[in-house]
């Protein structure tokens, strides 16, 4: 375990549970959703070398080359990388790295976390070696629907388009008009900044130069506000995403 203790913050990082937050009080107050049995819905993670589904678990290299990704969690798809399976390496305070198995092997991914004044700055980045892979990155952040006391939270997010789903729920082109609530759908050109809001206690605004964001509201006990460098199934889209993702969780009170 890794600790960050701040007079405003006490961060606690799960280094054998994916480096994920697994604590996260601001105020004594708890905003990262507890372990409920599964190892997708809780904490905050990095989803790397790839975040989101990638469809049967089929990832190519730039020759055509197929490669079996694991299909543990929603099978027969590849979901969320390895990151939030792994154990990290702990490099320093609030960092860790984590050495990818194949078929990346020789890629590592760095983590980093970092208390401000009254925000976490959330960052991670891969190198891929010699790893011909495609890689993208993201972040996802498990928030409680109810804290201990106020109102239940609510997604502000507003954005130009999303990406269809199709019958398997995975995205595919094209680019359509935002639907409504709720969701669980992967949306670019965001107008403003992303939030979400307990009334009479918090409110967390997610700041990110990220080009697309996964958007999380159909389970009643959790949120979640995913800022990606690409979207799920990004390589079978055709759509290729930065090495480096950065993020700024602001807290406010509401």
């Amino acid at each position: 375990m890794q600790f960050i203790d701040d007079a405003e913050f006490q961060v606690a990082i799960d280094l054998d549970q994916g480096a994920r937050i697994a604590s996260i009080k601001w105020r004594d107050i708890e905003f990262a959703m507890p372990f409920r049995g599964g190892n997708l819905n809780w904490g905050w993670y990095a989803m790397a070398p790839w975040a989101g589904r990638i469809r049967d678990g089929i990832i190519r290299n730039p020759a055509g080359q197929e490669f079996q990704l694991p299909a543990t969690f929603d099978p027969p798809h590849a979901i969320h990388g390895f990151g939030p399976t792994s154990s990290w390496q702990e490099i320093g305070p609030g960092r860790s790295m984590l050495h990818l198995p194949k078929p990346y092997g020789g890629a590592t991914v760095e983590q980093t976390i970092e208390v401000l004044d009254d925000a976490i700055r959330w960052s991670v980045e891969y190198d891929p070696g010699d790893c011909d892979l495609p890689a993208w990155l993201g972040f996802h952040p498990c928030f409680p629907r109810d804290l201990d006391r106020g109102g239940s939270g609510e997604v502000e997010f507003t954005a130009h388009q999303m990406l269809a789903r199709d019958e398997h729920g995975i995205n595919v082109l094209p680019l359509v008009k935002p639907i409504e609530q709720p969701w669980v759908d992967a949306f670019t050109g965001i107008i403003g900044t992303p939030s979400i809001v307990w009334e009479d206690v918090a409110r967390i605004s997610v700041e990110s130069d990220s080009p697309w964001w996964v958007v999380y509201t159909e389970d009643p006990e959790f949120m979640c506000i995913e800022p990606q460098t690409a979207p799920p199934d990004a390589a079978n889209l055709g759509i290729t995403g930065e090495y480096y993702l950065e993020a700024l969780f602001v807290f406010n009170e509401e």
